[in-house]
């Protein structure tokens, strides 16, 4: 079977494309945004990409095309699967249909985090000899790809809110019908598709409706929100999960910006036990989701003892706090951060030893062009020394007039290659690929400082 991928290079539908491959059907897509990690893991994987949407790539006569939620209605490609009347499906209903209809589904949800948890989580698995399978939306350094099928009952997805397709505008997580699942946060997001918060917890709650009475809700006891979710009905089992205060899952000695902390579980078997876990991601954020990632192990049989060394060895994933490179003693780290709290509480876990902190932020997603967080964006960066803006195309809002702000990419490139100086860390903050800021900065500051370039650790 060949099947066609709308939107191939979406972080969810490309990690598909990867998991229709290892099934043995050919696969092949296209998209408008192609760039890396996610298309060379595709093209690593040997699937075809054509770039942007011409009519004729649906020339090979796929027998199924799986239509990516960026389509809409006046694409030209949707266009002619309508018209010709060609077999097509959601992404999301393609993962349950084909790969986890009989499968223990561990689902990772919430508005932050949910790439990371759920990438803890499958190499917590992984290490425990389970072999899961996973679909993951973004490319975890400890397995060569997004996705996998496995070779066990049980798959781990990242479980997204956002609108399956434009046929099928539930939320994508409900076609999962997880076993096990982890509420990470809640907050006001994609305001292109919802109209607010309380929209939202309507498509939680609605997912808690199909956990099974066997199954277990792993919640974040900090987040009201999700206490307001959990408020409307739970039919399931309940673990809590905190950082900072007391709940079933808990961290005590938290060290080294989150480097170093002891896992404390309330509840099972390990209760009353202190675990140690010394591993190289930081900030309190990431504590929670270790928390959550071992609480859901546990749920499936792994022992805290197993997950914490587990996590000592975790690797991190691209993209979210990805160190680049060090150059001329420059620290240049890319992250995925697309919302103020998310900004906020990355920069604040960053150890950062003796030089400044330097943020360089595109507020690029939909619900940050609209503006919907434009009153608490600027502050979200305040812990930087210095934050440089990027803001190119339509936006329905303006920085204040302190703020740092270009529209122009190289001009953007040379202002942060000439402040930044040895000791300094840049984060480079954005959802998209950034015009390869990221790559163009890493070769102005090797000009700035030849023979001094250490590649990432």
């Amino acid at each position: 079977m060949h099947i066609y991928i709308l939107g191939i290079c979406g972080t969810f539908m490309g990690s598909l494309a990867i998991l229709a491959r290892e099934m043995g059907y050919q696969v092949s897509g296209c998209d408008a945004n192609v760039y890396p990690p996610m298309s060379t893991q595709l093209e690593d994987a040997g699937i075809h990409l054509d770039q942007g949407f011409d009519v004729c790539h649906l020339d090979c006569e796929p027998d199924l095309v799986i239509v990516g939620n960026a389509m809409s209605r006046g694409n030209p490609l949707v266009e002619r699967v309508l018209n010709e009347g060609m077999p097509y499906t959601s992404g999301p209903q393609f993962l349950h249909d084909y790969v986890i209809r009989d499968k223990w589904v561990l689902a990772v949800a919430g508005t932050h985090g949910k790439t990371t948890t759920a990438s803890m989580l499958a190499w917590i698995l992984e290490y425990a000899g389970m072999k899961p399978g996973f679909l993951i939306g973004g490319v975890v350094q400890n397995f060569p790809f997004s996705a996998r099928l496995g070779d066990s009952v049980f798959f781990v997805v990242e479980a997204d809110e956002y609108d399956t397709a434009f046929f099928d505008k539930r939320s994508k997580f409900v076609h999962y019908q997880p076993r096990t699942l982890i509420l990470n946060n809640l907050e006001f997001d994609h305001a292109d598709i919802f109209d607010d918060l309380e929209a939202i917890k309507r498509q939680f709650h609605h997912l808690l409706r199909i956990v099974p009475a066997n199954g277990r809700v792993i919640v974040n006891a900090a987040e009201s929100a999700l206490a307001d979710v959990i408020d409307r009905g739970l039919w399931s089992e309940k673990a809590s999960f905190q950082a900072s205060q007391p709940a079933d899952w808990q961290a005590a000695s938290i060290q080294s910006a989150g480097r170093r902390f002891d896992v404390c579980p309330q509840v099972g078997p390990s209760a009353g036990k202190r675990f140690t876990l010394s591993w190289p991601l930081s900030g309190e954020h990431n504590v929670n989701n270790a928390l959550a990632a071992i609480a859901a192990a546990e749920h499936v049989g792994v022992e805290a003892h197993i997950a914490v060394e587990a996590l000592s060895q975790f690797g991190g994933v691209k993209r979210r706090m990805e160190h680049l490179a060090t150059i001329g003693d420059i620290a240049v780290y890319d992250d995925f951060a697309h919302h103020p709290t998310a900004i906020k509480t990355t920069l604040a876990g960053v150890d950062r030893g003796e030089g400044r902190l330097i943020a360089v932020i595109e507020p690029r997603s939909n619900t940050m062009r609209m503006g919907i967080h434009a009153e608490t964006l600027e502050n979200s960066a305040a812990v930087a020394d210095k934050t440089f803006w990027f803001l190119a195309g339509d936006y329905d809002w303006a920085l204040s007039d302190t703020a740092d702000s270009y529209n122009d990419l190289d001009i953007l490139l040379a202002s942060i290659a000439d402040y930044a100086a040895p000791g300094d860390q840049v984060v480079i903050m954005s959802n998209g690929g950034f015009g390869g800021l990221h790559q163009k900065l890493q070769q102005l500051l090797m000009k700035k400082y030849p023979q001094e370039a250490t590649d990432a650790s």
